[in-house]
């Protein structure tokens, strides 16, 4: 094995690994230093030089001619530093002592063993290096979208490679409940964390960070991406609901509606990647009143008092808007508590004017021809019934007290 196969074969290793021809040369000629220390235990007066266009390597060794019976008798002589009248005459009739030689090893001086030993340190070196750039790589790119293909499917994550054949993790709990991938197919989510287990570099992807949604925005969003808009704050629950923050530094832009596009243009696609998630986007604001009756939207709110000190809010709405507040699941009342930072309660205003009912509505418990004598006096909701007393309607219909009372009952019982 020569010089230039041993070259060759790593210099076609390194393209494949994506390192640069200076750093593989540097190494190549680090690791032959290292083999030339093992056997003489100095390198200092040798010299290797590693020609990066051609791809090849010398070894050159320098050393002074010394009489033939110094080399023979004396102790001071060192293989390595000195040679022979008689041995550099061979090299060159017009040698003599004292002059400095400086003749090529060739790689089988070192033996085979010595030279597979190098080419498995390159080797390593190299896979080293590799796993070193791919972690450095990717350490910067924490919070980046990336896309990648699946390769492998597992029950608890999967196994995807990235453009250059990288390997990348997507654990289970990081993709959305509703996700489902089969092997060959891209995958979008961003770098969570890089981290260096055993020598080898473990990049984690997820789906479920606000950070993916953020970065979805801003590729949509060309005001987000120019920094016309900012994201304040993203909470999520992954392929249910999530609800953002944004401002913005123009007053001529509507944040909201640029985020959202027209006829929800924007919005859709970052729909469709999350599986259907619910997207609320909302103006943010430092008036913390405000910024909680935003973010419970789609629900009404009456009125809201603070406990800054306990970071609650009770929040006071019409019983028909405490289901829009809470949301399916609780999710909207619970993402609103995450967005605002504080704790929110939701009360039935007992201010609020409650809504009136037609009599039909109590037919299943009232006679109709109970209903059409009260209708005959005007009263026709449950309301007009209970503004009038007993004795006044017990005047003014032909119902039985008795009766009138029972409806009175069923009435009040509606209300309460």
């Amino acid at each position: 094995m020569n010089h230039t196969v041993l070259t060759e074969a790593f210099s076609e290793f390194k393209e494949l690994k994506n390192i640069d021809r200076p750093t593989m040369m540097n190494i190549l000629k680090e690791v032959f230093q290292g083999v030339i220390r093992k056997k003489y235990g100095s390198d200092d007066n040798f010299d290797i030089i590693v020609n990066p266009d051609k791809g090849d390597l010398e070894i050159w060794q320098n050393r002074t001619i010394v009489d033939d019976e110094f080399a023979e008798d004396s102790f001071e002589y060192e293989e390595s530093k000195h040679i022979s009248l008689t041995e550099a005459r061979k090299i060159e009739p017009d040698f003599e002592i004292g002059e400095d030689i400086t003749t090529e090893v060739k790689l089988e001086f070192f033996g085979r063993r010595a030279v597979l030993n190098a080419r498995q340190n390159l080797k390593s070196r190299i896979m080293d290096l590799e796993k070193e750039a791919i972690y450095q790589k990717y350490k910067d790119r924490v919070g980046d979208i990336i896309t990648a293909e699946v390769y492998q499917v597992w029950k608890k994550e999967l196994l995807l490679k990235d453009d250059e054949g990288n390997e990348l993790i997507l654990p289970k709990n990081e993709q959305i409940p509703s996700d489902f991938f089969k092997k060959g197919d891209n995958v979008r989510g961003v770098i969570l964390r890089v981290e260096m287990l055993s020598g080898n570099p473990r990049i984690v992807m997820s789906r479920t960070a606000p950070e993916f949604l953020e970065r979805l925005f801003e590729l949509e969003v060309p005001e987000i991406f120019d920094g016309l808009i900012t994201i304040k704050k993203i909470v999520r629950e992954p392929g249910e609901r999530a609800k953002v923050a944004v401002e913005s530094y123009d007053d001529r832009i509507d944040p909201v509606g640029a985020c959202v596009g027209m006829k929800g243009s924007r919005i859709h696609g970052i729909v469709r990647e999350l599986r259907n998630e619910n997207i609320d986007v909302i103006n943010y604001t430092n008036n913390i009143q405000l910024f909680i009756s935003r973010s419970i939207s789609p629900a009404k709110i009456s009125s809201i008092k603070l406990d800054d000190e306990s970071k609650r809010a009770s929040v006071f709405m019409r019983p028909d808007q405490v289901s829009l507040a809470i949301g399916k699941g609780g999710y909207n009342i619970r993402l609103a508590g995450k967005l605002t930072g504080y704790e929110i309660d939701v009360y039935r205003d007992s201010e609020e004017e409650e809504e009136d009912v037609d009599l039909e509505e109590f037919s299943d418990e009232i006679d109709a021809w109970i209903i059409e004598e009260f209708k005959k006096i005007g009263c026709d909701t449950a309301k007009s019934v209970l503004a009038l007393s007993v004795d006044d309607l017990v005047k003014r219909t032909d119902l039985e007290e008795e009766t009138i009372r029972e409806v009175v009952r069923i009435l009040k019982s509606e209300f309460e």
